[in-house]
């Protein structure tokens, strides 16, 4: 009984913790969209807003910035032009995170950008 109400306490703290330390972090996002252009690129670039991703999707920072949601860094920054070992060039790693939730959002009935041009605004 004792083991049950200290596991219950531990993973308490662990979740209020974690709800806390994923608070700090999305307040400290970009308020401003941003641009993100590839080198080389023959696409438009595409404007991102952290606060539609973050604030009104509810979308944790731990989606995207997987290797270090605590101190994140611009993709690009682990993801190059071209893929290196088990690591997507970021072009692939943009594709694939973007495109992989827009396309689970619009499955729930919900609206996201999926076609090119959606994103890729002249």
């Amino acid at each position: 009984m004792k083991f049950r109400f200290l596991f219950g306490i531990l993973c308490s703290c662990f979740l209020l913790l974690s709800y806390v330390s994923s608070q700090v972090n999305a307040a400290e996002y970009p308020k401003q969209p941003i641009t993100i252009k590839l080198e080389g690129a023959k696409m438009p670039p595409v404007v991102y807003s952290h606060d539609v991703h973050v604030e009104k999707q509810k979308i944790d920072c731990v989606k995207c910035h997987h290797k270090d949601p605590q101190n994140p860094k611009a993709c690009t920054v682990c993801h190059g032009k071209e893929a290196k070992e088990a690591q997507l060039s970021a072009r692939d790693a943009f594709h694939t995170k973007c495109q992989g939730c827009h396309k689970e959002m619009v499955a729930k009935g919900l609206k996201a950008p999926t076609k090119c041009m959606e994103c890729h605004k002249k």
